[in-house]
């Protein structure tokens, strides 16, 4: 059982958002829609592994001071985090040790104004 099984990172402009995120990740995301009001862009996965999207709708606004979420930075987050800044994002917190044994973190702000962080052991 995972403590998370969805999340929703919230855009006021999608395919902004899209370009930011695929780009950083080296992903294709897959857009898909809720009705007519809601878009979704929706992280690669397998099976019932954890995932979540990027998403467009009138309730769901970015805010810097939201709920952190922190993405999989892969085997070193710093590939991931040097792509942040070309892409239209910027560094909030650079790539800090915690603990050996637990990993490393990072912040970022994205295109929308988001802060999100990465995680990975290296």
């Amino acid at each position: 059982m995972n403590a998370i099984n969805w999340f929703e990172i919230p855009t006021t402009n999608f395919e902004r958002a899209c370009r930011f995120y695929e780009t950083i990740f080296a992903v294709q995301l897959q857009q898909d829609s809720c009705g007519p009001d809601i878009r979704m862009a929706i992280w690669p996965h397998a099976g019932d592994a954890v995932s979540g999207c990027l998403i467009e709708m009138a309730e769901a606004r970015p805010h810097k001071d939201g709920t952190r979420i922190y993405l999989n930075g892969g085997t070193d987050l710093s590939q991931v985090l040097n792509r942040v800044e070309a892409a239209g994002g910027s560094i909030v917190i650079p790539k800090t040790l915690i603990r050996p044994e637990i990993g490393y973190f990072a912040f970022f702000f994205d295109t929308e104004g988001n802060v999100i962080g990465l995680h990975s052991m290296g």
